[in-house]
């Protein structure tokens, strides 16, 4: 399958170096003397001098026109996975393969290829109708040349779903099934929360903010027109760092300036936050924002020290009174790096209860679904280890008295931002009445509590 647009591109970033792919014929021709499936006992220099001896996949094909680079290509079970990634930059000289975006993302198309095509390798009819499908499946997974899904396997399901290019002239390439049925949309906002806490006097302690707006529209038509808004609370901090995805048509630019590299005043872009698109066929992410909120969900403490043989721990949490009291998890985690496995453990718990992982390195703390009324929990213990083994976790920042827990939750129906859609304001200017489900969910991610008795690496310290 060819795109013109990334060809176009190529043509653009290469400059004078570019090489044009040459046609199928002469491309899989000079591919397979490459690759040593022809001539493959005769001497030819380009391909086998010493200069050239390759261990990996990345190939530089001879051509008329000249040398083509990159070729991602190997040979699997009689078959040929190939494809000429794009090289956003100069050519000469060579960049590092590590440097080329494109040659990761072609892998995995390519493994997922294979992943879908190797099933059937021991069927010869069932090969053919697979590989015959692989067309149609690649305008699904790269509609425009870049992979959006490389698990091709996942798409064959709704392979009746899927068109050709469409004759419509107004259906945007991105949209590339059409859907008949009642019109529904569902929206979903993830917040991710990261922290760091540190609980000393001359450490700042730090917290990020990370949402993602997740869309599934299943409306008819070629390119239907759907506008959604998000609404904060009153006197809510704005959203930020604001990323849209290629399929919004248009946004007041405010909007995308609005960075939390600078301070919050009262200039900065507040919303409406109104985002007009036309959906693709498939869930997506219709943008991504952070936020300078006030507060982390959970403040922490966490104390330990060192007595003779034996480890004392003492790690107390807060909920803030403005977070929902209501998890669908929430566990601390509390490991022991390069110590031996835990041989004795006397605890003490406020609130849920206390397991030992199986490798006894680990302390799992199950909160549960709630806190009490107090909104606070404690737990205090003494541990003691045996011999260490090579099966204990290690690790080089974590030494001596430097150690952590990590929080892990989910508040379902909750942002820490309180960003929320309206479920009124999603206009569809389409035939009959949509369904509309809207849902958030709030999700910890790198949520530390460093000890208060050690030194800890910093995020940074303050001036």
């Amino acid at each position: 399958r060819r795109f013109p647009t990334v060809e176009l591109r190529a043509e653009t970033f290469n400059g004078p170096a570019h090489v044009a792919v040459p046609s199928d014929s002469a491309f899989l021709q000079a591919l397979l003397l490459e690759l040593r499936l022809l001539d493959e006992h005769v001497f030819l220099e380009q391909r086998d001098t010493c200069t050239r001896i390759s261990h990996s996949c990345v190939h530089s094909v001879s051509t008329a026109a000249g040398e083509l680079w990159p070729v991602l290509a190997f040979h699997k079970s009689g078959l040929i996975y190939a494809c000429v990634p794009l090289v956003e930059g100069a050519l000469e000289p060579r960049p590092p393969l590590l440097s080329v975006r494109g040659l990761s993302q072609g892998l995995a198309l390519l493994l997922g290829i294979m992943d879908y095509v190797s099933a059937s390798r021991k069927n010869e009819a069932e090969l053919s109708a697979k590989v015959g499908q692989l067309r149609n499946l690649l305008i699904q997974a790269c509609p425009l040349g870049t992979p959006l899904n490389t698990d091709i396997r996942s798409l064959s399901a709704s392979f009746e779903d899927i068109q050709e290019p469409p004759a419509d002239k107004d259906q945007p390439a991105w949209r590339s099934s059409t859907y008949k049925g009642k019109p529904q949309v569902n929206v979903c906002i993830t917040e991710k929360v990261k922290c760091m806490q540190y609980d000393q006097r001359d450490v700042v302690d730090t917290w990020q903010v990370y949402g993602a707006v997740n869309c599934k529209c299943d409306i008819e038509g070629s390119a239907p027109s759907v506008t959604l808004s998000l609404a904060l609370p009153t006197n809510a901090p704005p959203l930020q760092d604001i990323v849209v995805h290629h399929c919004v048509t248009s946004v007041d630019p405010a909007m995308l300036l609005s960075t939390s590299a600078e301070p919050l005043h009262d200039s900065i872009y507040s919303g409406p936050y109104k985002f007009p698109f036309i959906p693709p066929s498939d869930s997506f992410d219709l943008c991504y924002y952070t936020s300078q909120v006030p507060v982390p969900p959970i403040l922490g403490c966490y104390q330990l020290i060192e007595e003779g043989s034996q480890i004392k721990i003492t790690v107390n949490l807060k909920l803030h009174e403005s977070i929902k009291n209501s998890f669908e998890y929430c566990e601390a985690r509390i490991p022991f790096f390069n110590r031996g496995p835990i041989a004795q453990l006397e605890y003490k718990v406020s609130h849920g209860q206390l397991d030992l992982s199986r490798e006894k390195s680990l302390l799992v703390w199950v909160i549960g679904q709630k806190f009490p009324k107090s909104l606070e929990v404690s737990l205090s213990g003494t541990v003691s280890f045996g011999t260490a083994g090579k099966e204990h976790p290690t690790d080089y920042v974590c030494t001596g008295n430097t150690a952590y827990v990590k929080l892990y939750f989910r508040i379902p129906d909750f942002t820490l931002t309180g960003c929320y859609v309206d479920q009124h304001s999603v206009q569809i200017f389409v035939p009959g009445k949509p369904k509309i489900t809207a849902s958030r969910e709030l999700i910890s991610s790198d949520y530390y509590i460093w000890n208060s008795k050690a030194p800890a690496p910093m995020v940074y310290k303050p001036l």
